[in-house]
């Protein structure tokens, strides 16, 4: 089950309450879904009870009970748990991290170029990749920054961490092992996750700035994540499921990042 999949379950949850006459409220034209940021709440987390509660005039952990009780009885659903003033935590069926990492495998090609065209005179400055991310930059960037290789040029930092994922399945492919998900992913693991299964919810919002941005929080994310979490193996150690799991976590990344680049009309080259 995708986010987005989930979304319309959850809708479907407080629609089906609303028609029983046990929420008397309007059914909202999106639920929110999100990877809650720590482990151990659920694979998915929303806030639709906290919304539906001032125009049910309910407490919000009530309009929690009743959409979570509707929830439960969903198909891919194995629990659904309430925290804090009405969250509603959800844990699916079957693995979660395997499953972020094959759906994100399996996305690469679906989305079509956004329309984003640089000036002429800009791009004779900065070149074409520079040029088109010069669009989405925040104000006061100096977009002459985005000529040089080092950390505090966003494009860069993407870029890197691009070439980085495909070096890390290069060097694998030598030592003789593959990529393959599995339901051993830890702690360690659950950032770059987290950032991996938001990506869908952006990418549909055809939004050039928004996926930059996110562009930039996964790269950022891989980078910190690889320093402690890496795929290959090291000395005389043999490849493990751990390490063919995590270099599929890294292959899933690397595809992200070179689909959202397309997307932006951007190289995303191997080398760096």
């Amino acid at each position: 089950m995708t986010p987005a999949d989930l979304s319309r379950t959850v809708l479907d949850a407080v629609r089906r309450a609303v028609e029983a006459d046990e929420l008397p409220a309007v059914v909202p034209a999106t639920a929110g879904v999100r990877v809650p940021p720590r482990p151990g709440c659920g694979d998915y987390a929303t806030n639709v009870a906290l919304r539906l509660a001032k125009d049910s005039g309910r407490p919000a952990r009530e309009v929690a009970e009743t959409i979570g009780r509707r929830l439960a009885e969903e198909p891919g659903i194995a629990r659904v748990e309430i925290a804090g003033p009405g969250f509603l935590n959800i844990t699916l069926d079957g693995p979660h991290g395997a499953r972020i990492v094959r759906e994100a495998l399996a996305r690469p090609g679906e989305s079509e170029p956004l329309p984003l065209r640089a000036p002429d005179a800009l791009v004779r400055r900065l070149g074409s990749d520079a040029a088109r991310w010069s669009l989405l930059c925040p104000p006061g960037l100096d977009r002459d920054l985005l000529l040089v290789q080092r950390e505090s040029n966003p494009l860069f930092r993407v870029r890197y961490a691009h070439a980085r994922c495909r070096a890390l399945l290069r060097n694998a492919r030598d030592l003789g092992f593959g990529p393959e998900a599995a339901e051993v992913y830890g702690e360690p693991d659950g950032p770059l996750l987290t950032v991996l299964a938001d990506h869908p919810r952006v990418v549909a919002a055809r939004d050039p700035e928004r996926l930059a941005r996110a562009l930039e929080r996964l790269a950022d994310a891989f980078l910190r994540w690889q320093t402690s979490c890496t795929p290959l193996p090291r000395g005389d150690e043999k490849p493990s499921v751990v390490h063919r799991a995590r270099l599929a976590l890294a292959e899933a990344t690397g595809t992200v990042l070179a689909d959202g680049l397309h997307q932006l009309g951007i190289t995303a080259p191997a080398h760096l």
